[in-house]
């Protein structure tokens, strides 16, 4: 009997002292939980921040009221000749019949300036503009830049109108809200949000004449063309000019020429008859993998320098072919529409400082840009600029201007570019002046007899018949 009163007394002791432990690590347990609970450094699941600190209420009225009143209708309306007969077909002539265009616009200042794209007005033989008050006004051409599809025109309203003032480009970040402002149809305007998706988008990768567009993806739709991309302060940061789509309606993609270049592009219109278009004097090409191989470097973004100018702002400065530009005045080039758009709102003699890297070192370089000597000839398709010595003497000429592009897809059967034009009608073409004033001084709808030499160093004439 004692004997199992000890065994019972053992194992109850036993059992409260495995009882007590087991209580007393819990305990110390439930401490240790909750004090990882209180780490700064720990975000629980169901965390919840202060929305109205957040994107989403972002309130877009003021800057919608700021713009709508500034965006117009414009309407373009052309003549054209439709051909009766067989003879009229072949040699021209025919009915005339009107047809009429439309777009938008953005006032810019009081006096009734108005920005809008050169599609909406090419052609033009009468151009209208209507307000967003419905009151309608007979517009003039003041100028237009069809590189970079931006024209100005012009209304007397007789008294000051609302406009919308520009803001800065250049500082758009992606992912920031944007309003598209348009006024198609003649609906009075409409508004449409999204953010902005890529910066010095170029839609032409391969041409001679590289973009630098804003994508965004607010819904613009035809007649949007040449109307107002407003930041939510409601200022000009582009002119929407496009869309892509398979279908030709809206699927998600449009594009606005940035702010900054369509100021200066309006500036210049304003102040000298044309636009002033400032170069660094280099032939580039983006980096990527497969070409960034084939020069034998490890950089795959930036724009690789393979040739220099002679005499322009680059060789003067002493940027070197195999350079790779990184920044434009402290901007990055990843591509090379970053650099034509960061440059195409820079004017001849502007400095430009371009951070390089050469030999895997950094250098900044302080560049003067170089005004960019061309002319369109628009009677005959075809873009010239002055010939350097080296080029000439590579042909062998003494005189001549260089063919730089066709501007119209029927002379791109010809394959003009790289030509270089030593005559037109019998005289000859020494520089870009000459070419003005032989096509200024020739009589209406006279023929045109063009004298070059080839990049094969063949010389040919061909007659442009009107």
């Amino acid at each position: 009997m004692k004997q199992t009163l000890r065994l019972f007394l053992v194992a109850l002791v036993a059992g409260a002292l495995t009882l007590g432990g087991y209580k007393l690590l819990e305990d110390k347990n439930e401490i240790v939980i909750s004090e990882a609970s209180q780490d700064p450094s720990f975000i629980p699941a169901n965390y919840t921040s202060n929305l109205s600190s957040t994107p989403f209420n972002i309130d877009f009225t003021e800057a919608a009221e700021k713009t709508v009143h500034a965006v117009v209708h414009v309407t373009n309306t052309t003549i054209s000749r439709q051909p009766t007969n067989m003879m009229e077909y072949f040699y021209g002539g025919g009915q005339a019949r009107a047809m009429v265009g439309s777009g938008s616009g953005v006032i810019i200042n009081p006096d009734g300036y108005i920005i809008t794209n050169n599609h909406v007005i090419a052609n033009a033989a009468q151009l209208e503009v209507t307000l967003n008050n419905n009151k309608t006004y007979k517009a003039e051409l003041i100028g237009t830049d069809p590189k970079t599809d931006i024209a100005l025109i012009k209304i007397d309203a007789k008294q000051d109108l609302p406009y919308v003032t520009f803001g800065d480009s250049n500082e758009l970040k992606i992912g920031e809200w944007v309003l598209a402002v348009g006024n198609p149809f003649n609906l009075t305007s409409t508004v449409t949000a999204g953010i902005v998706s890529a910066k010095a988008r170029d839609l032409n990768e391969f041409d001679r004449n590289p973009q630098s567009f804003i994508q965004t993806d607010a819904a613009v739709n035809r007649g949007n063309s040449g109307g107002a991309l407003v930041n939510i302060r409601g200022e000009l940061v582009g002119i929407n000019t496009a869309i892509t789509s398979e279908t030709g309606s809206y699927v998600g993609y449009s594009f606005a020429v940035p702010s900054n270049n369509a100021r200066k592009v309006i500036e210049d219109i304003m102040e000298y008859g044309n636009v002033q278009r400032g170069i660094l004097g280099i032939q580039g090409s983006t980096l990527n993998s497969q070409n960034a191989k084939q020069f034998g470097i490890s950089e795959t973004e930036g724009v690789y320098v393979a040739g220099i100018e002679p005499g322009s702002g680059a060789a003067e400065s002493g940027i070197k072919e195999g350079d790779i530009i990184k920044q434009l005045d402290g901007y990055k080039v990843g591509k090379f529409s970053d650099l034509a758009g960061y440059l195409g709102s820079k004017r001849p003699n502007d400095v430009v400082d371009v951070t390089v890297l050469r030999s895997g070192k950094v250098k900044t370089i302080p560049v003067t840009l170089v005004k960019l000597e061309i002319y369109q000839i628009e009677e005959l398709g075809i873009e010239v600029k002055n010939a350097t010595n080296a080029e000439l003497r590579r042909r062998g000429l003494s005189n001549g201007v260089l063919v730089t592009e066709s501007l119209r897809k029927e002379r791109s059967r010809y394959d003009l570019s790289g030509i270089i034009i030593t005559k037109i009608n019998g005289t000859a073409i020494k520089n870009i002046d000459d070419v003005k004033q032989v096509m200024s001084n020739r009589a209406y709808n006279e023929d045109v007899e063009m004298t070059f030499v080839n990049r094969n160093g063949e010389l040919n004439t061909i007659i442009f018949r009107n």
